[in-house]
């Protein structure tokens, strides 16, 4: 059973800092794809950012390259999401998500497990 835990949301003014963390259990994960998501109220979930477990592909939304970070720690099984620079268009409950690496397939949807999700608020 694969299970995912975020953590490290929190409330944060305009142009501040938070690190997310995904810890992840269940399975060896060294073929999998973690990605980033976030929901505003009212708003459809968007992806944020991915990584791949072996080798450390990343991949980011337009809207937040520059400003997050995705990382990956293996030994912990935990994916880290380092947010700077945030605005308040950035609050939104952030989730994370695995899904197995297949060839040719997008990192921005079709994923299998998902976390309970953290909360995020940026103060402007």
């Amino acid at each position: 059973q694969v299970q995912l835990v975020e953590s490290g949301g929190g409330l944060v003014q305009t142009g501040g800092s938070l690190r997310l963390s995904c810890a992840a259990s269940g399975r060896t994960f060294s073929s999998y794809v973690v990605g980033w998501f976030r929901q505003a109220p009212g708003k459809e979930r968007e992806f944020v950012a991915a990584i791949s477990w072996s080798g450390g592909i990343t991949y980011y939304a337009d809207s937040v390259k520059g400003r997050f970070t995705i990382s990956s720690y293996n030994a912990k099984n935990t994916v880290y999401l380092q947010m700077n620079s945030l605005k308040p268009e950035d609050t939104a409950v952030y989730y994370c998500a695995t899904k197995e690496r297949r060839a040719g397939a997008s990192w921005m949807n079709g994923y299998d497990y998902w976390g309970q999700g953290t909360q995020v608020t940026v103060s402007s």
